[in-house]
């Protein structure tokens, strides 16, 4: 029975289902009745509920995974659901806070089965052929908190809180064809996973709009093809006076309108129209549709607006779901000519999606349909023609996986054979390839059935896919699983109906598989027939060719027969006697008898009768024996492939022998030997001809009548590093992987040559131009050129001394280059035919500047040579005739999403009219540079996701070619490099190099094996207009100017470290050193020195207007890049990390002077290391009352808390055991052994950084400045009574760093990036000494331990050397400033310290510690001690101590450091020895060490202080403080212990004794909002009843054991986030209110929810408090009292008895106040507590008409008391003894009312708003909260 719109494919094919019956839609949930679940299949949590939004059913979802929960359809895998509307729509809505995921599985026309999935799970765009993985990103509601946030600006994650209902719109065929480039056909399954509510699924050929109602669209006369009203059933209901928009989501993928890229999903249209009003206005308003702007593409359709109305007119072409499909950079649907030649040629490409931002879209308006076909017209002339460009060609290479798959077609004229992940079909005679392209992996196994009809293959990978092709046409006609890990074996059946396989399973148990391929040219699929496991081993699986249920299979010792029945496999073993042993290797059938031969590594060859299931006869094949020999004795022969025709057999053996024998076995009538052991063999349907191939990628066969042996395919052996091209004679030279050289003729196919070395291994290769010369580089340094004609070693260079990594002829052949590991290069003359050398350079080229084909170019003029060195991050172009420096280049800038400094990987010169010099980074740019000035011409983004592994420019310039993984891009080089690329793939492995052969007819890309292609370009003459064609045209892009377009160059190098900004356009340093005497190639004049001279001064002013640097001779500036030394560098590496060493410069070189005045403010720096004061919005109060001396109220007893944000904000003086650390505004001075704490309170602001003397005397501090004052505030303080002695005032804002000299007698101060300045100040009198300027920002300073006069401070790029010199009376302050190394590129030095004399160590933003030599200011030595900023160093007894941005903390020993400075190049290499390391939870801001670095301690960002023992390798937490803001705090009730939570999900309970942590409670991604302590006394720890339960964001409450740490139960009564909390009077109940004002009350031992009171729906909850009831109080049953405030100012009173289940309301409050335009919670929060002393009293403090404390009693039902306040009350807590009230303030302030007499004291040490406090329960205590930091009160009075 066949269920209409539902298709079987099991043993009948799938039929292709009407599709009128789903015109005009189709609503799939209706029509397959999926409440009834006989069609559709659900699995996990799968409910059905009643949504009050929508007022209909809907089916949720859910589950802990996105794949344990699913709903599909249909019910089985092998059923179709055969619907072929265009669009899909899903109605659904994702669970807040959770992950979806949706797959559809689609078919192509060519019955190709794809899987399109999308996910919030995905974090960006895969795509393989047969799955499209997209990321879903959700957006928030308008105007919520998270539509404001992170989630309203579209980052993939999770679905926000308040993420709203969508129509998601599908449109499949553009998918298809956007991404795939095939034609859709239908849609087959749908599975929605957990978690999401759906409505519906629909699909249609029409584009509804859900904005539009019909009686709207009847007004404006809507109803035409094409857009239409959403139906009915379909729609969301909207209430009136509301706009569908703003309830509701309506996405539409691929988008229609977007001018954002593929990325998210953003809501970037204008407002929809006011009431869901159809405006005349947008009725004539076109439609415009743009294109795509990145090829990195995501699922990123944008969230729509109404659309504009246009006036129904006849349906023209020019519709909308034709056009966008011919929108620039998009695949077009191609004419029918196209179409048939695109037919003929057979091109298997892979095409990028290439969307292009905003602007030059096409708009298509109803009326002026010309005007859309004129702009696709243009469009369609910026695409790169012809298309295709390149079409495959050849194949050198066979193999990949396995080398015994080769096989005839029934003709014999062709054979069959894989080439990796391509399937090659090659003609005989004629030598012509057809190939077969769609496996991703490498073949696996090969199948051909009879009729030479139907071809199988599958591949490797973890689930093996296969696939099979129509032989005769090669598209592909179905897709499967195998179900088989690994699958080594495949066979036909004799009538084609069934193929059978064998391998591994993922258990590694043997599988055999047969499927049902009878449907499968009638559009049906794939099914499995039978399965099943066994334990012995299977080499080959065959079918018998006369019975096709009979299969035989042998192995290692074993050989059985199967039988296929009833849809199972039987199987019977072979009794194989005394032979059980047997290695078996192959089996064939005889064609025309009941007869199997069974081969073996012995020489045994079995004949077997499969029908009786016995052995007939046993012979063994031995080797031909010589003359005279004896009897047979001896091994056999080790056959690995037997082949059975009528007439003969043939076997294959290890041996390299092919032998004909006839059907007994008697003698060998043939023999061909092979260079190798034979992998299989085959025999030709006619008996004519024997294949065979080689275990070393060898393909032949032998011609039987003519007994020769020919070869059609030799394999390179192993991946091809490089080649070289030969154009004259079109020869090719490859180098392989195993280190061989092998000479091909490309017209031919055949390899010409092969040289091997067994003393070395080749690894560069080049070919002379016009001579048949082959020169070789080697893994010694060796350089040989031979002569191709007469087989010759010509001549042997010994210039090298390690790997060769570079070598190359010059285009004229005069010269040859070579270069190797250390960096040497080598000039030869090859004037001569044996070549002599020129010149030697040493240290010149970047060790690892890439393959020997890439890491040396020359210009197409022979003038000019390109390589990447000294270092990766400069580019060097010299004069190729003398090796003269002619220009260095820097391109090290920072890429704008990554960290990490950018290098330089491949070059390539342009043709020498345009002069240009292409570069490939290795954050994949290419950047076009002017090749005589250096300056950078455009900058463009191939869009590789990995960086470019080869590049190569046509020779007229007008294509590119960039390879990188496994595809081949091929450029419009003239146009804009947006869209305008064709992308090819084939290759299995990543391609190694890629180049147009010298007659630019064909392209040759070199991998896994050697690809031509035939490059279709029309010659230059004949090629058609392309606007402007000169890429010196194109300096400055066009006014969109995106990151893949090309940039504004014209401004010169970086003086800073750029910001990873993607507006700021990138520069690049530029030096130019030109020789004594030597003019530059690049002058046109032939004058004298004088001319020489004037034309570089025109350089150096070029130079200057592109703000670059030129270095003249003699010139000393520190800043450029030195010229070439051609003495040989000293390359040091230490024993963990890799450092670089330099011999010193010259001090005169090093040294700069700088006189400028204070500079005006700057950027920011982008390294951690430059403090940042944390924002506050908290002002500072205008009235404090301070109390009598000796009178007060509260003193602060501890602060629990460390400031991460500061940088080296903690002292401690190991000889005096003080110890010093900040929080806010204050600095606390602790013991560490009593743990007593005293603090400092002398700031206002929060305190940026410490410094100590070094006799523990004098403490100093600096904070920001307050407002209004001019500047920021430096506090010396004497350490032995805390007082603080004067106030320092110089620097305008920020204070970085500070240090007091040895002798204690001067303090330096560094202002941060905006002061700039740096300050010297007399310790003794406080006055300021001296003071200067500094050019960029700074970020440590620090005095030389022997010269009080010297000191060092670190910044941007340079190292700043300070002297204080004596004037007379005065002192003034010398900056001298060193550049860093060179080999670092543009970072930033973040932190030093200084050594044994006169070394000074100095870290960097990338990890980079330098070593400096303070006498010759200049740096000698780097290595890498870290992958993140360096942060903290600390020297001391040859050690040193750093501490990074990744957590880590290192102690290196540097001992060997000064001899390396004395010994310069003889030093040894054992320099740099890391020691110890330790992963701190943060990191590193501040360190203090003894002498000798053996204990210290260290403070993290994380806001913790460790105490770190390197002896014992052990770190002990001294302080762990919140790092985020603190929500709740709380006592026990025995006032032991408190807890605290915050932002980032920890709760803490501390001891109150001794301020140590007593366990930590951590919730990954969520807020912990609040929390209560269980009130219930607790008689013994051990029962484990001490319980806090916590409120998070996710709306679930969490009930802690603080006896047992361990979570004992997890409630989830809310959605929204939890507000407040509170346990019932008895501690029985929990109550808890959300955002949503809803009140909650929670069982906790059962987690069930009680009761929920909505009264307070729409405000947050603020306050929940409960309290005992007399029974007597307000007439009203029940035990206990608790009341409830909400933020928009009203409090219920309850009386409840919670066993009774009652709960009455006592009274509502509603507290008036001002009408206030701001959002609620901009307002101070409405707070209220019952009164502890007043039984029946409450007392509120909120935003009202005056600033006070209300008493309301519950008796009189009215205020009986009112207390003013200075401020609005930010934070509420009664005493429950002794009448006390404290109250904070948002001005940083803590007020305590004494109610009784009255009285009141302010108290200060918060520097931010005091929106936290809390009285223990005996009242003597009191905890309060400022943002992170947690302080504790004593109340002393009473």
């Amino acid at each position: 029975m066949r269920v209409t719109g539902l298709s079987y494919s099991v043993g009948d094919s799938e039929r292709e289902v009407p599709a009128a019956w789903q015109h005009p839609y189709l609503n799939v949930f209706k029509h397959f009745r999926v409440e009834e679940w006989k069609r559709s299949a659900k699995e996990g949590d799968v409910a059905t509920l009643t949504d009050a939004r929508l007022k209909g059913t809907v089916y949720r979802i859910r589950g802990s995974l996105p794949g344990s929960s699913y709903l599909q359809l249909p019910r089985a895998g092998t059923q179709s659901l055969g619907l072929v509307g265009r669009y899909l729509y899903l109605l659904f809505r994702p669970l807040p806070h959770k992950h979806f995921l949706v797959h559809l599985d689609v078919t192509t026309k060519d019955r190709q089965e794809v899987r399109i999935s999308f996910s919030t799970l995905f974090k960006e765009f895969k795509f393989t052929a047969t799955w499209l993985q997209f990321p879903f990103v959700c957006g928030a509601a308008e105007g919520s908190a998270e539509g404001t946030g992170a989630a309203g600006r579209g980052l993939v994650g999770a679905a926000p809180a308040d993420v709203r209902w969508t129509c998601l719109v599908l449109d499949l065929p553009s998918i298809l064809s956007l991404y795939l480039s095939r034609s859709y056909s239908h849609l087959k399954s749908i599975k929605l996973c957990s978690n999401l509510l759906v409505k519906n699924l629909c699909t249609s050929d029409l584009l509804f709009d859900p904005g539009v109602t019909f009686s709207q669209a009847r007004q404006a006369g809507l109803l035409c093809p094409g857009l239409v009203p959403m139906p009915r059933e379909m729609a969301f209901p909207v209430p009136k006076g509301r706009s569908w928009h703003d309830l509701y989501d309506y996405i539409r993928f691929p988008s229609e309108g977007s001018e954002l890229p593929f990325s998210s999903i953003r809501r970037s249209c204008p407002e929809p129209v006011a009431g869901g009003q159809v405006s005349a206005d947008l009725i004539c308003q076109p439609v415009v549709l743009t294109r795509a702007a990145q090829d990195r593409v995501s699922l990123s359709p944008h969230t729509t607006c109404p659309k504009a109305l246009p006036h129904c007119c006849p349906a023209t072409p020019q519709s909308i779901p034709e056009l966008h499909l011919t929108a620039p950079g998009l695949p077009r649907a191609a004419p029918a000519e196209e179409q048939e030649l695109q037919e003929k040629q057979r091109l298997h490409s892979a095409r990028d999606v290439e969307p292009a931002a905003g602007g030059g879209g096409i708009q298509v308006c109803s009326q002026q349909g010309t005007e859309g076909t004129s702009t696709a017209a243009q469009a369609a002339k910026q695409r790169l023609l012809p298309d295709p460009i390149l079409k495959l060609k050849m194949i050198i290479g066979f193999g990949g996986c396995s080398t015994k798959w080769a096989l005839w077609t029934q003709d014999s004229a062709a054979v069959v054979y894989p080439c990796h992940a391509v399937i090659v079909t090659l003609q005989i005679q004629t030598g012509e390839q057809r190939f077969f392209i769609g496996h991703t992996d490498k073949v696996s196994a090969l199948a051909i059935n009879s009729s030479s009809t139907l071809l199988a293959s599958t591949q490797l990978g973890a689930l093996s896919v296969g696939r099979l092709w129509d032989f005769p046409t090669g598209s592909c006609l179905s897709v499967f699983q195998t179900h088989i890990h690994s699958l080594t074996s495949l066979s036909w059946c004799g009538s084609g109906a069934a193929l059978c396989g064998a391998g591994r399973d993922t258990h590694g148990r043997t599988m055999l598989v047969v499927w049902n391929t009878a449907q499968v040219t009638c559009g049906g699929e794939v099914s499995v027939l039978a399965k099943a496991h066994t334990d012995v081993d299977i080499q080959t699986l065959k079918f018998a060719l006369l019975d096709d249920t009979r299969l035989a299979s042998c192995g290692s010792a074993n050989v059985r027969l199967w039988r296929l029945r009833s849809g199972a496999l039987r199987s019977c073993p072979l009794a194989l006697g005394h032979l059980q042993l047997l290695h078996c290797t192959d089996l064939a059938f005889h064609p025309h008898h009941h007869t199997l031969f069974v081969s073996s590594r012995s020489g045994h060859v079995l004949e077997v009768d499969y029908r009786r299931v016995c052995v007939r006869s046993v012979r063994r094949l031995l080797p031909l024996r010589p003359p005279g020999a004896g009897s047979a004795t001896g091994p056999g022969i080790a056959i690995n492939s037997i082949s059975i025709s009528s007439t003969f057999c043939a076997t294959g053996s290890e041996d390299g022998c092919l032998r004909l024998w006839p059907p007994d076995f008697s003698a060998a009538v043939l023999e061909a030997g092979h260079e190798a052991p034979l992998s299989s063999i085959c025999i030709s349907p006619d008996s004519s001809k024997v294949l065979s191939t080689t275990s070393t990628g060898s393909l032949g066969y032998l011609d039987i009548q003519s007994r020769d042996c020919y070869t059609l395919m030799r394999s390179p052996p192993g991946p091809v590093l490089s080649f070289s091209l030969q154009g004259l004679r079109e020869q090719l030279a490859t180098v392989a992987q195993d280190g061989s050289i092998q000479v091909w003729d490309l017209s031919s196919m055949q390899q010409l040559y092969e040289f091997s070395s067994a003393e070395d291994v080749p690894c560069a290769v080049a070919f002379h131009p016009t001579q048949q010369i082959l020169a070789c580089g080697f893994s010694s340094g060796l350089v040989q050129t031979f002569s191709l004609a007469s087989s010759d070693l010509l001549v042997e260079h010994k210039q090298h001394h390690t790997v060769i990594t570079g070598l190359t002829f010059s285009p004229d052949g005069q010269f040859m280059f070579s270069s190797c590991l250390q960096g040497t290069l080598a000039l030869y003359s090859c004037l001569a035919e044996k070549s002599q050398v020129l010149r030697v350079l040493g240290s010149v080229v970047a060790p690892d500047s890439g393959s020997a084909a890439a890491a040396l170019v020359v210009s197409e003029d022979s003038r000019l040579l390109a390589f990447v060195g000294p270092s990766k991050y400069l580019v060097t172009v010299m004069e190729a005739c003398s090796l003269h420096q002619l220009l260095r280049v820097d391109i090290s800038t920072l890429g704008v999403n990554s960290t990490a400094l950018d290098s330089a990987r491949r070059l390539c010169f342009a043709a020498v009219p345009a002069g240009e010099l292409l570069v490939s980074t290795s954050s994949s740019r290419i950047l076009v540079l002017d090749a005589e000035t250096g300056q950078l011409l455009r900058e463009v983004s191939p869009g590789h996701k990995l960086c470019c592994s080869a590049l190569a420019l046509s020779k007229d310039s007008r294509h590119l070619l960039t390879a990188a993984h496994k595809a081949i891009k091929v450029w419009d080089y003239q146009r804009s490099f947006r869209g305008n690329c064709q992308v090819y793939i084939g290759h299995s492995e990543p391609v190694c190099q890629v180049a147009f052969t010298p007659d630019q007819q064909r392209v040759v890309s070199v991998g896994d094996a050697i690809f031509l292609w035939d490059f279709l370009a029309l010659p230059a003459e004949r090629s058609p207009p392309a606007g402007p064609c000169s890429p010196r045209a194109t300096l400055l892009p066009g006014a969109e100017g995106s990151a893949e377009e090309l940039q504004d160059a014209s401004e010169g190098p970086r003086q800073v470290v750029p910001q990873p900004l993607s507006s700021s356009p990138r520069c690049l340093a530029v030096s130019f050193a030109l020789g004594a005497g030597c003019r530059s190639i690049f002058s046109e004049s032939d004058a004298e020195e004088e001319a020489e001279e004037e034309a570089e001064e025109e350089a150096e002013e070029e130079a200057e207007l592109l703000g670059s640097r030129v270095l003249r001779h003699g010139d000393s500036h520190a800043l450029v890049l030195e010229p070439v030394r051609e003495e040989q560098l000293l390359g040091v590496r230490p024993r963990v990390r890799q450092e670089s060493l330099r011999p010193p410069a010259e001090p005169a070189e090093a040294r700069q002077e700088l006189q400028s005045p204070r500079p005006g403010p700057s950027l920011r720096p982008g390294c951690r290391r430059h403090f940042a004061a944390r924002p506050k919005a908290s002002q500072l109060p205008q009235s404090f009352l301070s109390p009598p001396a000796g009178r007060e109220l509260l003193k602060l007893k501890a602060v629990i808390g460390y400031n991460g944000n500061g940088r080296g904000n903690m002292v401690w003086h190991p000889d005096t055991g003080f110890f010093a650390y900040t929080c806010g505004c204050l600095i606390v001075v602790e013991d560490l052994h009593s743990g007593a704490q005293s603090h400092w309170l002398g700031h206002t602001e929060e305190i940026s950084t410490l410094a100590i003397s070094h006799d523990a005397q004098v403490l100093a501090s600096a904070s920001g400045r307050r407002d209004g004052d001019l500047h920021c505030q430096i506090c010396i303080w004497k350490v032995q009574d805390g007082t603080c002695t004067a106030r320092l005032c110089h620097h305008r804002t920020q204070v970085q760093a500070m240090a007091f000299s040895r002798d204690s007698r001067f303090l330096v101060t560094l202002g941060d990036y905006q002061d700039q300045s740096i300050a010297v100040w007399n310790t003794c009198t406080h006055q300021l000494l001296a003071s200067a300027g500094i050019p960029q920002p700074a970020h440590e300073v620090a005095f030389s331990p022997l010269c009080p006069q010297e000191l060092a401070c670190v910044g941007q790029g340079a190292l700043m050397l300070c002297f204080l010199e004596q004037q007379g009376p005065a002192l003034s302050l010398k900056v001298l400033q060193a550049p860093a190394p060179e080999v670092l590129g543009p970072v930033e030095l973040t932190c030093l310290c200084y050594g044994a004399k006169p070394l000074l160590f100095s870290g960097s933003s990338s990890g980079q510690i330098c070593v400096w030599d303070t006498e010759a200011s200049c740096c000698f030595m780097t290595w890498e001690a870290d992958e993140g900023e360096i942060g903290v160093l600390l020297c001391g007894h040859h050690r040193l101590v750093s501490g990074s941005s990744t957590k880590g903390l290192r102690l290196w020993a540097v001992g060997s450091v000064q001899e390396l400075r004395l010994k310069g190049p003889d030093a040894s290499c054992g320099s740099v020895l890391l020691e110890q390391e330790l992963r701190l939870d943060g990191a590193a801001v501040s360190a203090a060490f003894d002498e000798r670095l053996e204990m210290g301690i260290v403070g993290t960002a994380a806001g913790a202080l460790w105490y770190i023992n390197w002896a014992e390798s052990s770190s002990v937490r001294l302080l762990g403080g919140h790092g985020d803001k603190v929500t709740q705090m709380c006592f026990s009730p025995e006032e032991s212990l408190c807890a605290t939570c915050a932002e980032d999900g920890s709760l803490r309970v501390w001891s109150l004794g001794s301020l140590e942590l007593v366990v930590q409670f951590q919730v990954l991604d969520q807020s912990c909002q609040c929390l209560a302590w269980k009130p219930a006394p607790v008689a013994a720890c051990g029962a484990g009843s001490q319980q806090v339960v916590a409120g998070y964001s996710d709306g679930s409450l969490r009930v802690f054991s603080i006896c047992r740490p361990e979570l004992e139960r997890k409630l989830q009564p809310h959605g929204p986030a939890v507000t407040a909390v509170a346990y019932s009077a008895d501690g029985e109940m929990i109550l808890s209110g959300a955002e949503d004002g809803l009140v909650a009350v929670s069982s906790p031992r059962t987690g069930a929810t009680i009761r929920v009171l909505a009264d307070h729906r729409g405000s947050p909850i603020t306050v929940l408090q409960c309290t005992s009831k007399q029974q007597w109080d307000f007439g009203l049953e029940g035990s206990e009292l608790w009341l409830a405030t909400s933020w928009d100012r009203r409090v219920s009173v309850w009386a409840s008895d919670w066993l009774r289940d009652s709960c009455e309301l006592l009274d509502w409050l509603s507290f008036p106040a001002p009408a206030s335009p701001q959002d609620l919670k901009s307002l101070p929060p409405s707070l209220a507590a019952f009164c502890p002393w007043e039984p029946g009293t409450l007392v509120y403090v909120g935003f009202g008409v005056q600033k006070e404390a209300l008493f309301y009693s519950l008796h009189k039902k009215q205020v009986v008391e009112k207390v003013s306040l200075p401020y609005f009350a930010t934070s509420l807590s009664l005493a429950p003894a002794g009448r006390f009230m404290a109250v904070g303030f948002g001005e940083r302030l803590l007020r305590l009312l004494r109610c009784a007499p009255r009285a009141a004291q302010d108290c200060a040490g918060h520097d931010d708003c005091v929106h936290r406090c809390c009285f223990s329960p005996s009242g003597r205590r009191l905890l309060t909260a400022s943002h992170s930091a947690v302080f504790l009160w004593q109340l002393t009075g009473g």
